[in-house]
């Protein structure tokens, strides 16, 4: 299974991004989304999962959880905007993955077993960071990662 992960669009959603997450079985948007037309993409793409960011605030976004919780591909996956607002302990919970913005800087490594990885930000530059999104495999009750840098 495919899953498509991106973060942080602050209301840009790029062809560049669109073009990467297409494939995908499902995509993940990890909060801090800015703009209801970019959920609509993303669904002409696979079905989304989105959580609330610090900067979603309008109506719309009342119907979005701060944190999520999803099974894909034989796997449990919680996603949240912000890892410092984090608590549990995604081992104990049974997660092999732990999905988050914020930042703006794509990170991924595994602590305890567990799979942490943002995809970085896919909106606007800011902070001289590479604008990217996230891909992840999952094969066999097993979760991989991969960082795409978009090259904008």
């Amino acid at each position: 299974m495919k899953i498509g992960v991106i973060s942080d669009t602050h209301g840009l959603l790029r062809p560049e991004a669109l073009r990467s997450l297409r494939g995908s079985d499902h995509i993940i948007h990890a909060g801090d989304i800015g703009d209801p037309e970019i959920l609509k993409k993303l669904e002409a793409i696979a079905p989304v999962t989105a959580v609330r960011g610090n900067i979603d605030r309008a109506e719309w976004t009342r119907k979005l959880p701060p944190t999520n919780v999803l099974e894909l591909g034989g796997v449990s996956i919680y996603v949240l905007h912000n890892l410092e607002e984090l608590d549990l302990k995604p081992e104990a919970a049974g997660f092999a993955a732990v999905i988050y913005g914020h930042s703006h800087l794509s990170k991924q490594e595994i602590s305890n077993g567990v799979l942490y990885f943002n995809p970085g930000s896919a909106g606007p530059s800011r902070f001289r960071l590479p604008v990217t999104v996230g891909k992840f495999v999952v094969k066999n009750g097993a979760v991989s990662g991969k960082i795409v840098d978009l090259d904008v």
